[in-house]
């Protein structure tokens, strides 16, 4: 890899209104995805491999830093968040921040719109799957509370940071992929989107199965399904915050249902 600072250049390839998806998918707002097509820059096929192991770096301080408690686990998440980030700046230079945008009201809006369509769909796709396979149960949110206040309150904002991360752990590898499928090998975009969009899914609940003691069918039916409305967010909206959000509120419910759910089971123990 070259040390210059990269500079703006122009489109791969041209696009037409074909290109994109209609409104129920992509906005009509003229906006598209960084970095694959040439815009704001063209990252190297060495420089987005460089920045995807980043991102496999920035996972495995998350599951390889012992975790005692949430307050210790706030350095391997912020790790999983800043690894990537940082390498991504390396690489891109003062665009490194294309993959945020401003958040409007809209986008708010979209948050709780994707994260509830994300429940729905979880709800909906793990009810079918318990009906046939055996399921775990993911034990941070399982356990929400069983640390004191002060830890839950650590278990959330650490949360909120692993989410972001998650966020990047998805995204980053989806322009990746789209730059090679789009750039490099030809495909259409519409193609190159759909076929990021699949693989990144799969490789988001594929990082899922420590989580739920490798079991693959809930890792990689459960929660990949549930990970393409998540990226939903994302391509509708082009903008890291709206996924981020959705995530964050997505995890919140099942965080405070569990909360809610054990603080009823102890006052009835205790009744």
């Amino acid at each position: 890899m070259t040390t210059e600072t990269p500079t703006a250049s122009a489109q791969i390839r041209p696009l037409t209104p074909k290109d994109r998806f209609g409104r129920a998918i992509e906005r009509r707002d003229g906006v598209d995805f960084p970095f694959y097509n040439g815009e704001p820059i063209e990252l190297s096929v060495g420089r987005w491999i460089i920045v995807w192991a980043a991102v496999v770096v920035g996972f495995v301080a998350l599951i390889s830093i012992p975790q005692p408690n949430n307050f210790v686990a706030l350095l391997p998440r912020a790790l999983f968040v800043a690894t990537p980030l940082a390498v991504l700046a390396l690489v891109a230079g003062r665009y490194w921040s294309a993959i945020f945008r401003r958040v409007r009201w809209v986008d708010v809006g979209n948050m709780f719109f994707f994260a509830v369509l994300n429940i729905v769909i979880t709800f909906a796709v793990g009810a079918v799957v318990a009906a046939f396979f055996p399921v775990s149960a993911n034990t941070t949110i399982s356990d929400a509370g069983s640390g004191g206040v002060a830890n839950t309150i650590a278990l959330y904002v650490g949360s909120g940071i692993q989410l972001l991360g998650e966020e990047l752990f998805v995204m980053l590898p989806l322009l990746a992929l789209m730059y090679f499928l789009f750039a490099k090998a030809g495909l259409s975009r519409k193609t190159a989107l759909i076929l990021a969009w699949v693989i990144s899914s799969l490789w988001f609940g594929a990082a899922h199965l420590p989580t739920y003691d490798w079991n693959v069918v809930q890792a990689l039916v459960v929660i990949g399904s549930a990970r393409i409305a998540l990226t939903l967010a994302f391509i509708r909206t082009k903008n890291l915050w709206v996924s981020t959000g959705a995530h964050i509120i997505n995890d919140w419910f099942f965080i405070t249902q569990s909360l809610l759910i054990a603080g009823a089971a102890a006052g009835v123990a205790g009744s």
